[in-house]
């Protein structure tokens, strides 16, 4: 299903999954960025649409000015779950939750190549790279734990049309779920970067490999799990996005997609 335009913010709109008083989960769409990063910023982001739909989230949160209502992320070319508290007292609990690893999150993503192991766990620390916005697991500075377990769902050969070598050679993508136990800035992305797996399209940490499809990040935030103040389990789970199935489907059909 595709992200309709709000009317009242012209932004490329999450759709809501769920709501209830004290919090609401969306589905938020590749390149809508969360929040401002600068107050001179004009880019529109999911805290313009909050605050035009959910006036109340105004008040919550531990940095009002520049992101109300959010207690997590997700990179802006990343698809997927989140969720929204409505007021500070449940802002406050899902923090909490966040801190104490209460929080399963999974995802799906779309590498180039094919891991070694079907099941396994990236236990590699991640700084931030000297002079630039990337994180690396290669040193850097301000190095913090970081730990994902990812599964293999499939793998598939596919031939990459290239116009100026003219050749076909041979290439694998697969289909991984990811769960981070750790949430550090672009912890998937540069964990299967560094097993030689790099997210499909990631122009951070794969800028040199062929773009594939749409050209957006193939990552998505499928499911996100929490135990509620009653302790009820909570599980809340946003469809793929069409281009993950495009790309399955066209990469199986044996179509050849441009680098």
């Amino acid at each position: 299903m595709k992200h309709e335009i709000d009317e009242k913010t012209q932004i490329v709109a999450p759709r809501v999954v769920y709501e209830e008083r004290d919090f609401l989960v969306i589905n938020k769409p590749s390149g809508l960025l969360v929040h401002k990063t600068t107050k001179s910023s004009s880019e529109a982001t999911l805290v313009d649409w909050l605050l035009m739909n959910y006036p109340e989230v105004r008040n919550v949160g531990d940095n009002k000015e520049f992101r109300p209502g959010i207690v997590h992320r997700l990179d802006k070319a990343t698809s997927g779950v989140m969720i929204v508290p409505r007021n500070q007292e449940y802002f406050e609990y899902i923090k909490n939750l966040f801190r104490e690893k209460g929080v399963k999150k999974t995802y799906l993503a779309l590498v180039y190549g094919k891991p070694k192991d079907k099941i396994g766990v990236i236990d590699k620390p991640i700084g931030l790279k000297p002079g630039s916005i990337k994180r690396t697991v290669f040193g850097g500075k301000m190095k913090k734990e970081a730990v994902t377990e990812y599964k293999l769902v499939s793998c598939i050969m596919y031939h990459v049309s290239n116009e100026k070598k003219k050749e076909k050679p041979t290439q694998e993508i697969s289909l991984l779920e990811v769960t981070p136990k750790t949430g550090r800035t672009h912890q998937i992305r540069v964990h299967l970067a560094s097993v030689g797996c790099p997210v499909l399209n990631d122009s951070i940490y794969a800028p040199k490999r062929e773009k594939v499809g749409t050209g957006r990040l193939m990552l998505h935030a499928l499911t996100i799990e929490f135990i509620q103040k009653n302790g009820r389990g909570m599980r809340f789970e946003a469809d793929p996005p069409k281009e993950f199935g495009e790309i399955i489907r066209g990469l199986e059909s044996g179509r050849s997609h441009k680098g």
